[in-house]
């Protein structure tokens, strides 16, 4: 009886922090079109919410890496899923009040860690797999986000630099609905599959799901709705600081910039997806909007916040890691 209760109550959870995913990290997909003004604040969260939806119902490549490819799914106890999902939770709404858009992957990642090493040790962790999907990308991503994003900004500039720039807006104007929405699948195939992985993980936790013989094992069609759903209806919630932050105080943004952000971060991100790489959309979009804004000039960003941004990505998997530690040591002597 207190396995059902537990699972009932990790489930809950992972869909909760799949709503505040959607609305935390919902600044990924809009930000730039709500900025530039090509829709409307009601509109965009409308647009993005509906192709988030349709991204996330696109494959399991990185439910799977989250479910059994970072830690020793043997290890895992529906405790210790629950204080992952909690540590989680409580950060992204610590960084959305402060309206700094950190990463929930990481931050999903990193509460697991935490709280499977002080149950089961660090031999229940993957570092191979760690290291090559997590803390590589966690590096190279942004650096790819701005060196591409600087350099197709470079070649459209190129290719428009003697056109007129009302005409180049207008153009622009309704190519953003086209890269906006591809920025929005592409964050739904990667972000909503992660809590898939961690729904999955607490079923065979709980006994309700059982792995083949080859111990591998398939993300249930259901879960892959509820958490499409859940992605979706937090986007349609809207995480405006953070939608702020990205839009207005990286840089001042034209539909021209837009564009030239959301599809090169939209690019990598689906590539990540495709090779199950849990990556953070919020790095890849950011350093994306940062790369083709110096462009203009190296003024023309505003550091001192993209400071801020980063402080916030360093600290995101440690700080996870911590607290998911101190709820897990906590239950685990109230138990």
């Amino acid at each position: 009886m207190i396995t059902i209760l537990l699972l009932i109550a990790v489930v809950a959870i992972a869909l909760i922090f799949e709503f505040i995913n959607g609305f935390h990290d919902c600044a990924n997909a809009i930000a730039t079109v709500v900025s530039t003004k090509v829709l409307s604040p009601r509109h965009a969260v409308l647009f993005g919410a509906s192709l988030e939806f349709i991204g996330a119902l696109t494959g399991t490549h990185v439910a799977k890496t989250i479910g059994s490819g970072i830690v020793n799914s043997e290890m895992i106890t529906l405790t210790v899923i629950f204080c992952a999902l909690l540590a989680a939770v409580l950060w992204n709404l610590l960084t959305w009040y402060l309206g700094l858009p950190s990463s929930s992957s990481h931050a999903l990642i990193g509460g697991l860690l935490g709280a499977t090493i002080v149950k089961a040790g660090l031999s229940a962790v993957h570092f191979t797999t760690l290291i090559d999907k997590v803390i590589i990308p966690m590096f190279t991503s942004p650096l790819l986000g701005f060196c591409v994003g600087f350099s197709f900004m470079l070649f459209l500039i190129r290719i428009f630099n003697r056109a007129n720039p009302q005409k180049v807006n207008k153009r622009f104007r309704k190519l953003q609905l086209f890269s906006s929405g591809l920025m929005a699948l592409s964050h739904g195939s990667n972000d909503a599959q992660k809590t898939m992985g961690i729904i999955t993980l607490a079923l065979l936790a709980g006994g309700v799901l059982h792995k083949g013989p080859n111990g591998d094992f398939e993300i249930p069609l259901f879960v892959i709705i509820i958490c499409a759903l859940m992605m979706a209806a937090g986007t349609m919630n809207g995480g405006w600081k953070i939608i702020k932050t990205m839009g207005h105080k990286i840089i001042k943004l034209k539909p021209i910039h837009g564009f030239a952000a959301e599809t090169s971060a939209a690019g990598l991100i689906l590539t990540a997806s495709h090779f199950g790489i849990p990556l953070s959309t919020t790095h890849v979009i950011s350093t994306a909007i940062m790369g083709v804004g110096s462009t203009f000039h190296a003024h023309a960003v505003k550091w001192r916040i993209v400071g801020n941004i980063v402080i916030a990505w360093v600290l995101t998997i440690p700080a996870c890691m911590i607290l998911s530690s101190i709820i897990y040591y906590l239950i685990y002597k109230i138990i």
